[in-house]
């Protein structure tokens, strides 16, 4: 099966994230955004059939949403995404309105961006399939700016991409808009749901997102200021931070993996001094430290145990490395495994910082055995 043109990016071993386009665009919608997202999940973003660089003959005229969602599905497939979380723009949000529905065991969690469960009735969309099947996409293109962006924003890349999509695949992705309309589904979906209005959007203005975020059970609701029909281009940091806040898990997950390798003792004394001046430092320990890089599976706790103690040891944080003697023991090395690596550094790191590692380590085991 032909698939999908798509960019990946981000570790292999994170979780996934796909990213899909509005009409008329391609994957180039999330430049501005998808590096940002790939530091914690593998993302995927993808084209819609005859555009960019999709092929054209993936849908034909009479196609749905579903079946596009079903050219994700076997994307997903082929990267061996069993479960995944997806964000979409316009059509792209629809696609994943769709799979919410109707496969809502593939999703982790869902954002719908400047979309909607229905988009106007049929008659436009079957008025515009009719006017690119016979005049091409030309003169749409010239107004792309109109319809997509607030102000003078523009982005070339993305109105020559709208320019250079096949018409007849473009009329078909038109005509899946034409019959979508998920409105007496919407209280089945499940998972988390994000939807981000644009408030200057006039193809899906903020009703259509408040429509959805009053149906979907739990559902969260932003609006930006500024921001026009394709969001991630014109305002990227204000989408980027809704998405971090809803995809990114990093600072409960990393709070919990924290507490098992320091200890609950270590980490409520350190939350219990925080402040508002060390609040955000706590955060990125949490989020970035602790969210990201300790539960990354590629190396075991033990092997990051032994790496930390090793670096600790190099700069001379000795307050630190007694608290990561106490880890090392929680990740299940021996104390005659922590002197292996203490003697490891005497000969990389100098005799006078092994020297004082020594003692600290020592003394804390020492406390550790309750023989001091």
């Amino acid at each position: 099966m032909t698939l999908l043109n798509h960019r990946a990016e981000g570790p292999s071993s994170a979780p996934p994230l796909l990213l899909g386009p509005s009409l008329g665009t391609s994957y180039a919608l999330w430049d501005e955004v998808a590096p940002e997202l790939s530091i914690s999940h593998r993302v995927v973003r993808w084209d819609l059939p005859g555009h960019g660089g999709s092929a054209a003959g993936l849908i034909t005229a009479g196609a749905t949403v579903g079946d596009l969602a079903g050219l994700v599905l076997a994307l997903a497939d082929s990267l061996g995404f069993e479960r995944f979380a997806y964000a979409g723009v316009s059509l792209g949000g629809a696609v994943g309105l769709h799979l919410a529905v109707h496969h809502p065991q593939r999703l982790s969690s869902l954002a719908v961006i400047c979309s909607s469960a229905h988009f106007n009735g049929s008659r436009p969309w079957e008025e515009r399939a009719a006017l690119v099947r016979r005049e091409g996409l030309a003169g749409l293109a010239e107004n792309a700016d109109a319809r997509w962006f607030a102000g003078d924003f523009t982005v070339p890349r993305l109105v020559r991409d709208h320019r250079d999509a096949d018409p007849e695949t473009y009329a078909a992705c038109c005509d899946a808009l034409a019959a979508f309309d998920l409105r007496d589904r919407l209280a089945e979906i499940a998972v988390p749901a994000l939807l981000i209005a644009g408030r200057d959007d006039p193809a899906t203005p903020p009703a259509h997102l408040r429509e959805i975020a009053d149906a979907v059970p739990g559902a969260t609701l932003v609006e930006l200021p500024g921001a026009s029909h394709l969001a991630p281009a014109q305002c990227p940091e204000a989408v980027l931070t809704a998405l971090r806040a809803h995809f990114g898990q990093g600072a409960s997950r990393g709070m919990a993996v924290r507490r098992e390798v320091l200890g609950d003792a270590h980490v409520d004394r350190a939350q219990d001094r925080q402040t508002p001046f060390t609040a955000r430092f706590q955060d990125f320990i949490s989020r970035y430290a602790w969210g990201e890089i300790w539960t990354d599976p590629t190396l075991s706790r033990r092997e990051r145990s032994m790496i930390t103690l090793t670096a600790l040891v190099a700069h001379g944080h000795y307050d630190e490395l007694a608290m990561h003697v106490r880890a090392a023991r929680r990740n299940g090395l021996t104390p005659e495994e922590i002197g292996a690596v203490l003697l490891q550094t005497a000969v990389y790191c100098g005799v006078p910082a092994a020297n004082s590692a020594f003692a600290t380590a020592q003394r804390v085991l020492a406390e550790e055995d309750g023989t001091s």
